[in-house]
This record gives structure tokens, C-alpha cells and sequence, in this order.
């Protein structure tokens, strides 16, 4: 049975992830999902942009110069790059960098002899970076909203940094128990907080209507040529505008493309768009209100305090869909084989896609906590802040590329041309950021590259270690010989032997034959495929071939077939097609054997002494087979081979 090829088409995307309700109850449930992290971006941006790139407020020409380049941000990178283009390059309904990724031919992406190819480094290199992106955002996005404490009594002020780590604390202390209760509650409130900044936005632009003359891209122009290095400072911050623009895409599965854009055209961009311009209205009399511009849209005193909790709220929301697009990246990358098996929970019977990472979600906490701590206010984690994400979104431009030319087929010149309008400004906003590599920079840049290092070492260690294996793995012609061998004791039962290939005898059984001269009467040889896509249909999940074996030894072969976004469960998949393999035994009684490999780190062969020694390291830190298969713990036989990588 031959798995199906990827496809386009919109239909089967959402049949595959089972959206169901009304076009407006998707739009409703993206708006907390999917719009948390750009939806809270005024509460800090135009602050930012305004202080790095010098445009003083009572400089009105300045103002509507800085206003203009957030406008064209929100146009150029999300509206037209994202929502109307990236979107359409889906997995079966799934998006991000790894989709992307799945959707690039396997010659151009193969790992192969310890070599990753340069496709496939790109995207361990986006992803990595959206790690770093992790550590920032939950942080500066509720220490921004509990800061407007200090608009409101500045006695309070104080009592930010506190309040801060408590919430941070309180989210990543619930992430085990799931957020399907509480989910439920985002849209709505994320809702209620669009409109919220859209109708503040629109009193104070009613006031001063001339600022809408920054939707002219001369102005914006004007101010970065004309302030040379600062214009480059300012780019640095204007980024943080669209700094949710990689996760509209990598969250588009959980709603389907049509209520995700629903939601951008007419709820989200028009209300961001309408509170941008009304704090530049506000400032346009009352420059000095700069620092708190955002919170000083709300003039009334109880008004203000209700401000500062729907953003407290607002933001809790977005770090929570932060989270959980780590928490699905991890799944994915390890399904893909760019991370060790490590401990994933499924939080819901219901929903696939709500999950748990135990190991994440603490390194995560105590980033977040520790970066509060350090930088104290979030105009310093601004500094901090961008660089990971517009790093990733000039990637994703380049993997486009290859998709648009490779799996759309389109032509060169086409796809390089929207490639290089994307990266017109992917790249000026990247420069933008690194130009405060020191000022804080550095810290998704390092969490970034620890990830990548871990992640690369593992590709190239497991695809050296899998042709080590596969050199001395014996061919299916030697099986019938070994089998009926004179020395050979045939044990009555069912053996279960998992492999890491569909084809020959894998290396556990041939040592077992070779040191021990026993094989049980019925052996089943069992191999697993991801695929590159997140969804694998029941009726293709398995193959099942018989192999030509011994008169008085079985032998036949299962390959399970998984999406990138799924568990295996072997057990279960071994219950179904038992019964057509033609084997007798009971699955209750047989014993699965897996191999382990114990690696001798020296300089002799390709991979070095101390990548290697990474290497077996991160393999210690891996989940164990066990687990990962859900295999019966009291049935499971481990047996080792030493090699030299």
C-alpha cells in the first residue's frame, strides 16, 4: 500500500484537520490563537521606533515618517508576503518553516554521509532562531502590559518586575494541564481587545486626521535617508510591528487558510492600523506622553485600569500561543529527525494538537523569568527583541524559492523574482536588528545557535549512524541461509524486531544469529516512516510484506506510515495487521526487540572526537525507544553494537 503524494488542495486540507464550525467561529478562535503576538505589538512599538530611531514626537514630519514605515511593514511583510502568498504554500493545511520545508523535493533537502543540504540547514537555522524567539516574546509581551501599572499609579511602578515573574511563573506552572478549558475563552477576549485598541485608536485619530497622510511610503523614505545609520536603528524596531507574521503562518493548521485570513483583513489589520495612528495623533499634541503613549490613550483613570488588565490578559494569551507554536515545532522537528525523541504529553482526547513538553516548557521558564529579572522593563528587552524572527522570516523568503520553483513549478525567473521583493525587505529589517547584537541581541542569537548546534550534530550523527548500520545489515538473500542453518534453535513465540529500514535483516537479528544461534518461530520485522506531511490516512497507514524465510521460521515486514504531526503507537498498529501477516502468536505475549548503539568517540572516522562525543550525549538525553512506540515495557529486549562514527 504506497502512501499519497502531498497536495494543494484546500479541501483536503481542512478534512485532514477536522475543522469544523462556522466560517466566523474559525475567524473567532484564530483571533486567540493565532493573532496574540502581533496583536499586542502596541503596546511597545511605536514607543520603540520613536526613542532608537530619534524621530522626536514634536517633530510631526518625523512622526509621520516613523508611522509610515510601520504601515508598509504591516502591508508588505504580513498582508501581502504572509496571508496572500506564504499561506498558499501549505502541507495539507499545515504551515511554517518545517511544512515549508516538507514541501521542497527530497533531492534538494537529503541528509546524507553527515552532510545536510543547504535547504535543509536553512530551515534547522529558521527554526532555531524561532526558539531564541521564544524566550523573548512571553516575556516583553506581559511585563509591557503589567507596566501600564505605572501609567495608572506610579507608586505601582515598583511592583512590575514582581508581578511580572508571578504571571510568567503561573503560565508555565499550568502548560501540563493544557489550555483546552481556558482556550476557549481567547478568542473572545482577543476580540474584545481589537476592538478595544481599534476604538481608542479611532477617537484620538478623529482629532488629527492629518496623520493619516503617512500612508504615503515617501514619508518613510524621507526619514530613513535622511538619518542615515539611525534609519537603520529605526528598521531594527519597526520589525517588531510584524514580529508575529512567522507564526500567522506556522499556526494556519489549527484554523484552516480562510478564517485566518477572515480575521487579518477585517478585524486585525484595521484595528492595529487605527491604534497606530491614534498614539501618533496623540503625540501630535502631547509629545511628552511618549513613554506611555499606549496606556495614555485611555484618559480616563478607571478606563486606564481596565486598559491595563484586558492587556495583562491580551498578553498572557499571546505568550500562550507562543508556547504552544514551540511546543509544536519540537513535535514536528523530532518527527522530522531534526531533535532526539524526547517526552511528549498529549494534554486532550480530543484534540491533536494541544501538547506538552515538559523539557521545553521549563527551559523556556526559566529564560523568561531570568530575562525579566536582567532587563527589568521592556523597553530594554525591545533591544533584545526581533532579530531571531526577522532572521527566520528572510529564511523562510529563500525556502520559498525552492518551493515555488520545484513544487509549484514555476518559472526561475518568476520565483526569484518574488523571492528577491521579499527579501527587499526581509533583509534591510535583519540588518535592522543586528545592528543591536549588543544591546541585548545576543540572547536569542545564543539560545538560537545552541539549538542549531544540537540540531545539526544530531542530523549529521544519525545519518552517519544509520549507514554504519546499513553497512553491516544483512541483504534478505543471506536471510534464508542464516535460517537454516544446522546450529539454528527456533524458539516457539512471536518476535518483534524494529529497524530503521524496510529492507534486509537488521542488525539486532543478525547478532542475535551470529552470537546465539536462536531465533523465535515467527518473526516480524517492524520499521516506521515519517512522512513529510502531518497526516498519514488510516487505510495508508501500513505496508505488509511476507519475506522468503525457512520452512519452520515466519518472517514478515511492517512498515507504519506516520505525519509529522503524529504519535506512533505501534502496539495498536500491530493489532489491526497482525491477522494479515499470516502469524499465529499473540501479540500479548511477544517480545519486541530494539537496538541500542553505544558510540566510541575518536578522530579516526568522518564525524571527529568531539562532535561525536555531542552526539552520544544528546543520544543519552533522548526518550527512549519505549516510550516514543508506546511498547509494553515488561517485553522490551535492548541489544547493543559499539561503532566508531
Amino acid at each position: 500500500m504506497e502512501t499519497s503524494a502531498a497536495t494543494d488542495s484546500s479541501n483536503e486540507s481542512v478534512a485532514s484537520h477536522g475543522h469544523s464550525g462556522s466560517l466566523k467561529a474559525l475567524a473567532l478562535g484564530a483571533l486567540g490563537v493565532v493573532y496574540g503576538d502581533i496583536g499586542t505589538s502596541p503596546l511597545y512599538t511605536l514607543a520603540e521606533c520613536c526613542t532608537v530611531g530619534g524621530a522626536r514626537p514634536d517633530q510631526h514630519e518625523a512622526l509621520l515618517g516613523v508611522v509610515s514605515l510601520i504601515f508598509w511593514a504591516l502591508m508588505l511583510v504580513v498582508t501581502f508576503k504572509y496571508v496572500a502568498v506564504l499561506m498558499k504554500a501549505d502541507n495539507h493545511g499545515e504551515g511554517g518553516i518545517m511544512a515549508l520545508l516538507a514541501l521542497v523535493p527530497e533531492k534538494e533537502r537529503a541528509i546524507r554521509a553527515g552532510r545536510i543540504a543547504w535547504v535543509s540547514l536553512l530551515v534547522i537555522a529558521g527554526a532555531s532562531l524561532l526558539f531564541g524567539d521564544g524566550i523573548i516574546t512571553p516575556a516583553i509581551s506581559v511585563l509591557s502590559a503589567v507596566e501600564g501599572l505605572g501609567a495608572v499609579q506610579p507608586a505601582l511602578a515598583h511592583s512590575v518586575v514582581p508581578i511580572t515573574v508571578c504571571i510568567l511563573a503561573g503560565l508555565f506552572a499550568v502548560q501540563s494541564r493544557g489550555v483546552g478549558t481556558l482556550g476557549k475563552w481567547f478568542g473572545p477576549i482577543m476580540a474584545l481587545w481589537f476592538l478595544s485598541i481599534g476604538a481608542l485608536g479611532l477617537v484620538h485619530l478623529s482629532s488629527h486626521l492629518e496623520v493619516l497622510a503617512a500612508i504615503h511610503p515617501g514619508y518613510g523614505l524621507k526619514f530613513l535617508t535622511g538619518h542615515g545609520w539611525r534609519g537603520l536603528h529605526l528598521l531594527g524596531s519597526v520589525v517588531l510591528a510584524v514580529t508575529g507574521g512567522e507564526a500567522l503562518y506556522a499556526d494556519m493548521g489549527h484554523f484552516g487558510r480562510q478564517p485566518v485570513r477572515l480575521a487579518w483583513t477585517f478585524v486585525v489589520l484595521p484595528c492595529l492600523l487605527l491604534n497606530y495612528f491614534g498614539q501618533a495623533a496623540l503625540l501630535w499634541d502631547h509629545p511628552e506622553a511618549l513613554s506611555t503613549v499606549f496606556f495614555s490613550m485611555a484618559g480616563h483613570p478607571a478606563l486606564r485600569v481596565a486598559l491595563v488588565l484586558l492587556a495583562t490578559l491580551a498578553t498572557i494569551i499571546a505568550s500562550q500561543a507562543l508556547i504552544s507554536a514551540v511546543f509544536s515545532l519540537t513535535q514536528q522537528a523530532v518527527r522530522l529527525g531534526y531533535l532526539p525523541r524526547i517526552n511528549i504529553r498529549h494534554t486532550s482526547d480530543q484534540m491533536a494538537g494541544q501538547i506538552y513538553v515538559p523539557a521545553v516548557n521549563w527551559m523556556l521558564a526559566v529564560a523568561c523569568i531570568c530575562l525579566v529579572a536582567i532587563f527589568q522593563h521592556s523597553a530594554r528587552l525591545a533591544a533584545a527583541y526581533g532579530l531571531a524572527v526577522s532572521g527566520t522570516m528572510a529564511i523562510t523568503s529563500i525556502v520559498f524559492y525552492s518551493v515555488s520553483h520545484h513544487h509549484w513549478k514555476w518559472p526561475a525567473w518568476k520565483s526569484a523574482a518574488l523571492t528577491l521583493f521579499f527579501l527587499s525587505f526581509d533583509i534591510p529589517f535583519f540588518l535592522g536588528t543586528c545592528v543591536k547584537f549588543f544591546e541585548g541581541g545576543y540572547i536569542p542569537f545564543a539560545a538560537g545557535f545552541l539549538m542549531f548546534l544540537v540540531m545539526t550534530t544530531w542530523c549529521s550523527g544519525r545519518s552517519l549512524l544509520r549507514e554504519q548500520i546499513n553497512a553491516v545489515r544483512q541483504s534478505e538473500s543471506c536471510i534464508s541461509e542464516l535460517l537454516n542453518s544446522e546450529k539454528l534453535f527456533r524458539t516457539p513465540g512471536l518476535g518483534i524486531y524494529l529497524t530503521s529500514s524496510a529492507e534486509g535483516l537488521p542488525h539486532t537479528l543478525a547478532q542475535q544469529l551470529r552470537h546465539f544461534h536462536s531465533v523465535p518461530g515467527e518473526i516480524l520485522l517492524v520499521n516506521v516512516v515519517v512522512e513529510p506531511r502531518p497526516y498519514v490516512a488510516n487505510e495508508q497507514r501500513a505496508v505488509i510484506r511476507k519475506v522468503e524465510s525457512a520452512a519452520c521460521v515466519r518472517i514478515a515486514r511492517v512498515t507504519g506510515h506516520y505525519g509529522y504531526m503524529e504519535d506512533p503507537d505501534l502496539p495498536a498498529l500491530l493489532a489491526e495487521v497482525l491477522p494479515q501477516t499470516g502469524m499465529t502468536g499473540s501479540l500479548d505475549e511477544a517480545v519486541y526487540v530494539v537496538g541500542r548503539e553505544d558510540l566510541e568517540a575518536t578522530n579516526k572516522n568522518l564525524m571527529g572526537a568531539v562532535p561525536e562525543t555531542l552526539f552520544a550525549v544528546i543520544s543519552d538525553l533522548a526518550q527512549d525507544v519505549t516510550k516514543t512506540y508506546r511498547l509494553p515495557s515488561d517485553r522490551v529486549v535492548e541489544l547493543g553494537v559499539r561503532l566508531d562514527l
